[in-house]
């Protein structure tokens, strides 16, 4: 069997007030669960949710993973933009060229994101959230492809990139090199076994596969942490 991509979890210092700004950007739903904290309900199909949890280390360097968001227009990329900018978000710096199409932008939090150009072939019939684009290796993408049973749409030059075989985003990663890691990842995924699965089973195919536990007892709080070949952490949720 093969996990569940349940949500992409933020860590952040206000998760209502950040679950308000991705709800008024993407147009999810917002959720206050007591099980699982803020929740985005995605009303497109997206196959997953967002979640906000309270964590109080701050924000330390670039984030390894963000959201890629899709255009139809100049126009549309350019509401886009703007609402973002309205809900609270910034204009950020990480390197781009300015005759780059894709706009950079981060949440209130600090959390980087791009609004992508129209035209964009790779990121066609994706939706709105066109990609969660990762720093990542070739390997860490081969990894997730069987964990999550996601083919591979994309293996070349040691940049990976699967998609759910029912479509939606697409998660990618760019190769070697990798940026340092700084602490914690303050985005990672929530894993949960289909069904009602066996955690246990889940956690020990998922270490079959090269990822390791990085933290013990944690089922009595109702997960697993875990970390990919690149170090990256997720959990294993209880059966949902």
């Amino acid at each position: 069997m093969t996990c569940q991509l349940f949500a992409v979890c933020f860590d952040a210092s206000q998760p209502l007030p950040l679950g308000r700004f991705w709800s008024g950007l993407l147009g999810w739903e917002m959720a206050d669960d007591p099980r699982d904290g803020v929740v985005l309900l995605p009303g497109d199909g997206t196959g997953f949710r967002i979640r906000f949890v309270q964590a109080q280390e701050q924000k330390v360097g670039q984030n390894r993973m963000h959201f890629d968001l899709t255009s139809t227009s100049l126009e549309d990329q350019q509401r886009t933009v703007a609402r973002a900018l309205g809900l609270g978000g910034q204009h950020i710096d990480v390197g781009q060229r300015p005759e780059e199409g894709h706009v950079v932008l981060a949440d209130p939090e600090g959390n980087e994101f791009c609004v992508i150009e129209p035209g964009n072939k790779f990121l066609a019939d994706c939706g709105f959230v066109g990609a969660l684009a990762c720093d990542g290796s070739q390997e860490v993408g081969y990894f997730w492809s069987e964990a999550l049973g996601w083919p591979l749409v994309w293996d070349q030059n040691q940049e990976t990139a699967i998609q759910s075989p029912h479509g939606g985003p697409k998660i990618t990663w760019g190769g070697p090199p990798l940026m340092p890691k700084a602490g914690r990842n303050r985005v990672h995924f929530d894993l949960a076994p289909p069904g009602h699965g066996d955690r246990q089973a889940e956690v020990d195919g998922l270490l079959s596969l090269g990822a390791t536990r990085i933290d013990t007892g944690q089922e009595e709080v109702g997960w697993v942490a875990m970390a990919d070949p690149d170090g990256n952490e997720f959990c294993v949720l209880a059966p949902r």
